[in-house]
């Protein structure tokens, strides 16, 4: 017969234990410190599902739930031989709860010796995340991640045709980060990155697994295609910069009605004197115009706006993938708002609505630390998305038929 083995874990945590008992079954709390989608059914019998970018994945369900006080689910973790179970439990120590963390029923041998020494790294640094998320709202999977300096586009058959690559998996180029590592190694637009640090990149979750246990400053070498040609260069790791966040609702509030009052006066100048048939035109059948970006624009908005209700609400919906953007949803929104003028004022009143969305939301929605910081720290990122997708118009503006500033 197998021995079973126990690994023991604990963690002190100066909040009371409703809080870490909440991050154990809530699929919001849990994005917040362990998994990147997570869906749970807190009830004995109910589900408990963990997955990561990186490819790694668990399901569960909960055999005991004590509020306050235990939390106890199986687990049968990608590629484990069996089930194994975690139990928790949350000790009041003065002002805070010490956690105590069992993952039992271990199997011991050679096919159960890699899981063990992933969660023997694994569970301490989540534990050490939890407290910061629960004190903080400081998400070290975040704070301490690499940057590579890119923002993402889609990549599917149609595209790989149009950039002439002999790949339809990867990681295309919208755009690079001045002053970040794939700017400084020569990356551009339009690039398709295949492989980091010899490992493929077929897709959003291969690349995060790609950068499993890089820090900022380590050095990998790239694989990408520039068009037909197979391209490989060394590159430096980004840190991540992470904008100064507000400690209030408020305050939150006011730096986001900031960040959109200088989005809407960039857009004000730069559609100033443009020409309403340059805006509608396209300059391939495959290539967005002007109209067309905006609607995307809107649609980004309407996005945001439910994940900030999702995300406060705590019931965020788990997806597979981003996804490839709909050119139905995006005509549709075009013939919704046939004018250039119709599209900005749809847009800018997105913007205002967001706006008013954030400072409406109860001021006790910061004292769910992991939540707000989440909040916090997407809304008031630099403008990377507006600013490659406005360099697109401009380029769009430029191949028009018709004379524009």
């Amino acid at each position: 017969m197998t021995d079973k083995r126990i690994l023991s874990f604990e963690q002190l945590i100066p909040v009371p234990p409703s809080a870490p008992y909440h991050a154990f079954t809530n699929s919001t709390a849990l994005r917040n410190w362990l998994a990147d989608v997570a869906t749970t059914a807190p009830r004995p019998g109910g589900r408990i599902y963990l997955a990561t970018n990186e490819g790694d994945y668990m399901a569960g369900a909960y055999s005991a739930l004590e509020p306050d006080r235990e939390v106890a689910f199986t687990w049968q973790g990608k590629g484990e031989p069996s089930p194994s179970q975690v139990r928790v439990t949350f000790v009041p120590v003065g002002e805070g709860t010490r956690v105590f963390l069992r993952h039992e029923r271990l199997g011991s041998g050679p096919d159960w010796q890699a899981t063990v020494d992933a969660l023997e790294k694994q569970w301490p640094r989540a534990l050490e995340n939890l407290a910061s998320v629960l004190t903080t709202g400081e998400d070290l999977r975040f704070t301490r991640r690499p940057m590579l300096g890119i923002i993402v586009g889609d990549l599917n058959e149609r595209l790989a045709e149009e950039l002439g690559v002999p790949v339809t998996e990867g990681i295309r180029l919208d755009s690079v980060i001045d002053g970040m590592g794939a700017a400084a190694a020569g990356l551009q637009a339009r690039d398709v990155i295949v492989g980091v640090g010899g490992q493929e990149t077929r897709n959003w979750e291969t690349l995060q697994a790609a950068f499993a246990g890089l820090r900022a400053g380590d050095t990998v070498e790239v694989t990408y295609y520039r068009g037909p040609e197979k391209r490989q260069t060394a590159m430096t790791l980004s840190g991540r910069p992470i904008p100064e966040l507000p400690a209030t609702m408020p305050a939150l509030a006011e730096a986001v009605r900031a960040c959109y009052e200088e989005i809407e006066a960039e857009l004000d100048a730069f559609f100033a004197a443009v020409d309403e048939a340059a805006a509608m035109y396209k300059p391939a059948p495959d290539v967005w115009s002007a109209a067309e970006i905006l609607a995307h624009f809107i649609h980004s908005e309407r996005f945001t706006q439910q994940w900030i209700v999702q995300l406060v609400d705590g019931h965020e919906p788990w997806k597979d993938d981003w996804g490839d953007n709909l050119d139905a949803y995006i005509a549709a929104t075009v013939s919704a708002y046939p004018s250039l003028a119709a599209l900005l004022d749809e847009l800018k009143s997105h913007y205002r609505e967001t706006v008013a969305l954030v400072a409406n939301l109860p001021e006790d929605v910061a004292e769910r630390k992991g939540s707000f910081w989440r909040l916090a720290f997407e809304l008031l990122q630099p403008p990377y998305h507006f600013r490659t997708h406005l360099e697109q118009i401009r380029e769009a503006l430029a191949a028009a038929p018709v004379a524009v500033p």
